[in-house]
């Protein structure tokens, strides 16, 4: 099984595309804060959570609640795209709905390896994916820039190196970060 989760009007095609609200007519409604989800077990092969994350789980409960979830229903290997606004992007910024900036060091402490190498190493980087019995690793990361500063790179005004330094310190240089996990299992 495939699932687009907080599917809105972007139904994909394969995919079960699960939301909360009836006008998007979604295949399944579904409140992805209320736990268990109705899907099995070990039963999804891949899940998408394409600008969604960011509008779930107000109370750091629910948002960990989510995570249980999301592990709980990948498959061993089960491949999770996610896709957000940059939190440092008027896009991100404007919306009132946007509870949670999302950010790919986050998910470090969905891995039980690195949970254990900063365990060894005397860190006190939070083992979440021990407090949780979750096991995530981040697959890939790519940052998307703004429209102005996408065109700007390609025209060889700017290099990535130098986008990616002032998107540390400046906003609305990067628009959007697209992350994949792998559940493991």
């Amino acid at each position: 099984m495939k699932l687009n989760l907080g599917c809105g009007h972007r139904k994909l095609d394969g995919y079960l595309n699960a939301d909360s609200q009836p006008a998007c007519e979604p295949d399944m409604l579904v409140d992805l804060e209320t736990f268990p989800w109705p899907f099995d077990s070990d039963s999804a092969e891949e899940v998408v959570l394409s600008h969604v994350l960011e509008h779930l789980g107000e109370s750091s409960k629910v948002y960990l609640g989510i995570i249980k979830e999301l592990y709980r229903v990948c498959a061993p290997d089960g491949i999770v795209r996610i896709a957000v606004p940059h939190p440092r992007h008027d896009e991100f910024i404007i919306d009132p709905t946007h509870v949670r900036p999302i950010l790919p060091p986050q998910f470090e402490m969905y891995s039980k390896r690195l949970c254990a190498q900063w365990k060894e190493e005397g860190l006190a980087n939070t083992p979440l994916a021990e407090h949780l019995d979750v096991d995530f690793e981040i697959e890939d990361v790519q940052w998307l820039p703004d429209d102005k500063w996408l065109a700007m790179l390609q025209a060889g005004e700017v290099d990535s190196t130098t986008l990616a330094e002032m998107a540390q310190h400046q906003y609305n240089i990067l628009k959007e970060i697209q992350i994949t996990l792998r559940a493991v299992k």
